[in-house]
């Protein structure tokens, strides 16, 4: 899993907007499922999803979807935190390899907007003329890594 060590600190402005991320005022389907923002900084975010029954399925261990949204919710402030203002995200990509079930524990993703420091294309235009970037997302378990996606892109709606 990423290191948020390895990522420099937000700059007030940008800091003003995403810390916020997942208190916004209104209502969004990560905050329904009880997903918080525990840390952002440049390039960086790191969610947990608290467990509880509700978010089980038959075999008593977290269900693939909102582990599946945890991923996909993780990269929205990693990217965006490069922005001093908020930018519509979108996943237009994402492809999710289960590791290690998750039961009676929190899951805790940690994703990072890896396009600037791969390859330096942030902002980069799509086909559809949205800015894209690459992101590298993980959801572990108290020190073992429980599921992976791979580099997906984001995108930035018009």
């Amino acid at each position: 899993m990423p290191n948020a060590d390895r990522f420099a600190p937000l700059a007030p402005v940008n800091a003003a907007v995403w810390t916020q991320f997942s208190t916004w005022n209104q209502p969004f389907f990560s905050g329904h499922l009880g997903i918080v923002l525990e840390e952002v900084r440049s390039d960086y975010a790191r969610m947990r999803l608290p467990f509880r029954k509700e978010l089980a399925q038959p075999a008593g261990v977290m269900h693939g979807g909102a582990i599946t949204t945890l991923i996909d919710t993780v990269v929205v402030p990693a990217v965006g935190s490069a922005y001093a203002e908020f930018r519509a995200l979108f996943t237009i990509d994402l492809q999710v390899q289960f590791l290690d079930p998750i039961a009676n524990e929190d899951a805790v993703a940690e994703g990072g907007g890896e396009a600037r420091a791969l390859d330096g294309l942030l902002p980069r235009r799509g086909p559809d003329g949205g800015t894209r970037a690459r992101s590298r997302r993980h959801v572990g378990l108290q020190g073992r890594l429980a599921a992976a996606a791979r580099p997906g892109h984001v995108t930035q709606a018009r």
